[in-house]
């Protein structure tokens, strides 16, 4: 299926991947592959969504929220707790690292999905990419590009890249036909 990707979707493909680890993430998600395709700032899909005012940045900051990035830290520092001072003593007592996640099993599988160093994509996520394959034969394109997978990640719907995009006050099935436009 992956021969069939242009050289700009494989590389939001790998996008997500370091999306995903940026955010300390150990799985890629559809929000991850929205991030991706809003990095590709020049693609007709990703314009869509850049000029009703979701970009990287935004959608980043919605994720953010969505997954309650902060709260923790903020709730613990409301009670006079300060986290890094927190972690300072452990790993003076523990080495360097001590509070870090352990690294992930070894891969059973090779491939796109799930590979040596990559982050293994989420049930939505697998199924937002299989459905970009269905967008591109369904739109008769040949090939699958960055607005496929958009139409993915917005025809898959349950996932987080959906309700980063529905969160910002977008209609998904209009979105839909404007990146459909977009993309002719």
């Amino acid at each position: 299926m992956f021969e069939r990707f242009t050289e700009e979707a494989r590389r939001a493909v790998g996008q997500a991947g370091r999306e995903s680890a940026e955010l300390g993430h150990g799985y890629v998600g559809t929000e991850h592959l929205l991030l991706a395709v809003l990095a590709e700032t020049a693609d007709p899909a990703a314009r869509v969504l850049i000029e009703a005012g979701l970009d990287h940045a935004e959608a980043r900051r919605a994720v953010g929220r969505l997954l309650g990035a902060g709260d923790d830290a903020q709730a613990l520092a409301s009670i006079g707790v300060d986290l890094e001072a927190v972690r300072e003593a452990v790993e003076s007592v523990f080495g360097a690292g001590a509070l870090d996640s352990p690294p992930p099993p070894e891969p059973r599988r090779r491939g796109w999905f799930r590979s040596e160093g990559r982050s293994p994509f989420t049930a939505p996520a697998r199924k937002a990419v299989e459905l970009s394959l269905r967008e591109s034969l369904r739109m008769k394109s040949g090939h699958i590009a960055v607005g496929h997978l958009l139409l993915g990640v917005l025809r898959e719907g349950e996932g987080l890249g959906a309700r980063v995009v529905a969160g910002h006050g977008l209609d998904l099935a209009e979105v839909r036909r404007e990146v459909e436009v977009a993309m002719a």
